[in-house]
Order: C-alpha cells, then sequence, then structure tokens
C-alpha cells in the first residue's frame, strides 16, 4: 500500500460521510413529503453538493502519484472534504418533531453556514493547489474557482428569495460544465 493509498482512506471517509448524509436527507424529504412545505432550491443545492462530492473524490485520483507526503499537506487536502461535510449538515434539513416544516425558513436560517462552508471547501481546493504544486490551478479551473467564490460570496450575504432562486440552478449548471470540462476522463 502507498502513502495516497493510505491517506485517501481518510478523505474517502469523509467524503463517504458526507454523501450518507445527503442520501438519508433525500430519502427523509421524500418519506416526509406530506409535512413539508416544500422550496425548490433546497434539493436543487442538496444535489449540487453531493456532485460536489463525487468530483472532488473523482479529481482526489490525480494525486495518487505524489510521493513524499507531509503531515501539513495532508491536512490541507483534507480540509476539503471536512468543509463540504459541514455543507451537508447544513443544507440537509432537520425534520424532527412534528407538524408542518417549512423548508424555504430552515434554508434560509442555514445559508449563512452553508455558504461559508462553500466558500471555505472553494478556498482550500485552492489552498491544495499551492501546497502540493507550488502554483494556482490552470486558467479554466481558477476561473471556474473565482465564479463559485462569487457565487459563495452573494449566497451568504443575500437574504432574497429571488437571488437564491438563480443562484441553485446556476451553481448546479456550472459545476456540469465544470465537471464536463475540466473532470470527464479520470487521469
Amino acid at each position: 500500500m502507498g502513502s495516497f493509498d493510505y491517506l485517501s482512506v481518510l478523505i474517502s471517509i469523509v467524503l463517504g460521510l458526507g454523501i450518507t448524509n445527503l442520501l438519508t436527507g433525500f430519502a427523509a424529504l421524500v418519506r416526509q413529503r406530506g409535512r413539508l412545505i416544500g422550496y425548490w432550491p433546497l434539493p436543487i443545492w442538496m444535489t449540487t453538493v453531493f456532485l460536489i462530492h463525487v468530483q472532488t473524490w473523482w479529481a482526489l485520483f490525480g494525486l495518487r502519484d505524489m510521493q513524499q507526503w507531509s503531515f501539513a499537506a495532508f491536512l490541507v487536502v483534507l480540509l476539503q472534504p471536512v468543509a463540504l461535510f459541514v455543507m451537508t449538515a447544513l443544507i440537509v434539513p432537520d425534520l424532527a418533531g412534528t407538524g408542518k416544516i417549512d423548508l424555504r425558513i430552515g434554508y434560509f436560517r442555514e445559508t449563512r453556514g452553508f455558504f461559508g462552508a462553500l466558500l471555505f471547501a472553494l478556498l482550500a481546493s485552492l489552498a491544495k493547489n499551492l501546497v502540493l504544486s507550488g502554483a494556482m490551478p490552470e486558467g479554466r479551473n481558477l476561473a471556474a474557482h473565482i465564479v463559485f467564490i462569487a457565487i459563495a460570496l452573494v449566497g451568504g450575504i443575500s437574504r432574497s428569495a429571488r437571488i437564491h432562486a438563480v443562484l441553485a440552478p446556476l451553481g448546479l449548471g456550472l459545476l456540469a460544465c465544470y465537471i464536463g470540462v475540466l473532470f470527464t476522463t479520470l487521469s
């Protein structure tokens, strides 16, 4: 077993916990649908966060040839999956209790934390590049990070339902394009 194989286990566990949280949350939304006052941006963001988890796991394969690992470098790599897990904890609604649950109220209660965690995940991704390669990501990848940082900042600051109604499909669409352009094959 190589260094990357060993270290990737913990990264995979953290990403797996986030994915488990999201899938459990989706199932709970379906099971509790009769009690819910819907808010459609919520499942779009949940889907987006799921895809971010999968894309992060997919992209981490690119680190497999790295021979020398320091504890600090590993921690920087681990920061992004940790931030993603926090995102899942904040975007998956709490359906405890009885009675009606307004998903819009819950969504806006958690937006600052959710988008703050998204911002942290993006900054951790950039830090990972700097620490491991000594450089920022290539142009298209860096541009995508900048656009997603802008989305995270607007989402964290805004309380406008209209703006969030634009951000949710925009985020999912941009992520799909990002994956399609940069991560279609495992290399």
